[in-house]
């Protein structure tokens, strides 16, 4: 590709939407069909990039590592990936969502990649959360970064967020984005009408890493447990360009953004660049993970 072809490419702009649902415990085809009404409904305002949340197939809150694997499948073999990738065909359109994942007997907590051609790439999450750790196995696919048509898109899922590593090791790989499905909670201290303390920890990462973050939040109340909904879409600058949503209505929100500024824009004035300015004579480049460097 030419150097006007690829800086055509980078300016060009697309519209990210991260749809804020309310799946339902352990009723798969119900989420996925209307996880697919909420998905044409954002494509119907020009959506080129759906995010949907955590486990958005299955619900959250099991009662039981039996009752999770009811409620799993295999990637990308599964009806839920072979659904969404049916609209993903349909509208042109890449999709990033969470998912109950069965591998053997193994269970992940997982995102899907899906594009127009089908599966693209599966994150698995790292960072396990509470009784998630009753259910799930820790992610070992580590944070992949897969180039696309429309960018870069890296994943993440919800407590990878409090780790900075998780946006560091993805930005270093060259994403333009990372597109984080989510079931955020309330935090404890947490004052009556303050912003989810992921929304702050989230725009922080977007600016120091010089990359676009889209948080797709789940509402509602499932067996007692509360969530924050609250989705948003955060710049490059560390500013929301969407968002966020409300804590308890199902909303779709949507940014209009060109994903290539993101690497462009890590000059930050003649002296300073985020990313090159690490200081790897003092601790290891890629932070001892082994993934391979990309471009920024």
């Amino acid at each position: 590709m030419g150097l006007l072809a690829s800086a055509a490419l980078d300016e060009a702009k697309v519209k990210v939407a991260c749809v804020q649902m309310h799946p339902a415990i352990g009723n798969v085809e119900a989420n996925v069909a209307h996880s697919i009404e909420l998905i044409a409904r954002a494509v119907g305002l020009g959506a080129k990039l759906v995010v949907l949340p955590e486990l958005c197939n299955s619900g959250y809150m099991f009662r039981s590592r039996e009752e999770a694997f009811a409620a799993s499948e295999p990637v990308p073999a599964g009806p839920t990936v072979r659904a969404w990738s049916e609209v993903a065909a349909k509208h042109e359109l890449h999709l990033v969502a969470g998912i109950c994942e069965r591998d053997g007997a193994k269970l992940f907590n997982s995102a899907v990649l899906i594009g127009p051609a089908g599966h693209i790439g599966t994150f698995r999450k790292i960072h396990l959360w509470n009784e998630e750790n009753l259910y799930f196995e820790p992610g070992d696919l580590g944070f992949p970064v897969f180039y696309t048509a429309i960018g870069r898109i890296g994943m993440a899922i919800c407590y990878d967020g409090w780790f900075p590593e998780t946006y560091r090791l993805t930005a270093l790989q060259g994403a333009d984005i990372v597109c984080v499905p989510t079931n955020w909670v309330p935090i404890p201290g947490q004052a009556e009408g303050r912003e989810a303390m992921a929304n702050i920890l989230a725009m922080a990462a977007a600016h120091s890493n010089s990359i676009y973050i889209a948080c797709a939040d789940r509402v509602g109340t499932e067996r007692g447990q509360p969530f924050e909904g609250q989705s948003l879409i955060i710049s490059f600058t560390g500013w929301p360009v969407a968002g966020p949503a409300s804590r308890d209505c199902e909303e779709i929100l949507i940014a209009e953004v060109a994903l290539g500024e993101a690497r462009r824009a890590r000059n930050w004035n003649a002296f300073n660049q985020v990313l090159r300015d690490r200081r790897s004579d003092l601790y290891d480049e890629m932070l001892g993970s082994g993934v391979r460097r990309g471009w920024y």
